[in-house]
């Protein structure tokens, strides 16, 4: 489960952040996934606890917002939304596309709880 090793990374990310800005902990982290990153949203939400226990982030909420699959044809121009297995152009039916979205995983949002002697 290559989650986890993810979700560890993820962690070592926030808590980085949580130190930089002088926060006492994170309450919530919000990850965009597209369903071609390699990601399993379940999976990821699963491993979280696990990477994030006895850190700055063990009580954050974690939440998982899978992004649509996005092509660009490469004969007309169009951009649409796409399956995962047909990447074709809406338009005009061409599997000459481009993918401009959907292979990614974003760290989207992150909510820190600041220490009250920083401002």
């Amino acid at each position: 489960m290559h989650e986890l090793s993810i979700c560890q990374s993820i962690v070592r990310q926030l808590e980085q952040l949580a130190q930089d800005n002088h926060a006492r902990s994170i309450s919530r982290v919000i990850v965009d996934i597209g369903p071609l990153s390699g990601v399993e949203a379940p999976l990821l939400e699963r491993a979280f606890p696990l990477a994030s226990s006895g850190t700055m982030a063990e009580h954050a909420e974690l939440v998982t917002r899978i992004l649509p699959i996005r092509v660009r044809c490469n004969i007309c121009g169009n951009e649409n939304e796409a399956p995962a297995n047909k990447l074709l152009c809406s338009a005009c039916n061409s599997w000459q596309t481009r993918l401009i979205s959907g292979d990614e995983m974003l760290l989207r949002s992150v909510e820190l709880e600041k220490d009250k002697n920083y401002v």
